[in-house]
């Protein structure tokens, strides 16, 4: 697992899939921080390492990434850890239209395609 500040290829996550679930990269997004958590085998896996560096709780979000797929396709907002009554987020998506207009500008910030 690895937490990407920086500008991460594609190709990277190509590597990626290969170790792991063959398609798929889950990750998880700081909204806030504008970096992300990779290379997990569990989102939560990915959550505990950005809360242990600084992240908090109600700013990250689990996604997963698909790098073979380009437009919607590339990522999918699926996560247990997206589940947040608190937030008003009841479902295993991302569900208010902001919070996915945020963590879609920080993949596009980060991911080189």
């Amino acid at each position: 697992m690895e937490i990407i500040t920086d500008k991460i290829s594609v190709i990277k996550f190509k590597e990626m899939t290969a170790k792991m679930f063959g398609n798929l990269v889950k990750a998880v997004v700081d909204i806030e921080k504008g970096i992300m958590a990779v290379d997990g085998e569990l989102h939560a896996d990915e959550q505990a390492l950005l809360l242990e560096n600084g992240s908090k709780q109600g700013d990250i979000w689990g996604i997963n990434i698909y790098p073979d797929n380009s437009g919607e396709d590339f990522i999918e907002f699926d996560s247990v850890i997206n589940i947040r009554p608190f937030q008003q987020n009841r479902s295993r998506g991302v569900d208010n239209p902001e919070i996915r207009k945020k963590i879609l500008q920080v993949v596009n910030k980060l991911v080189e395609k």
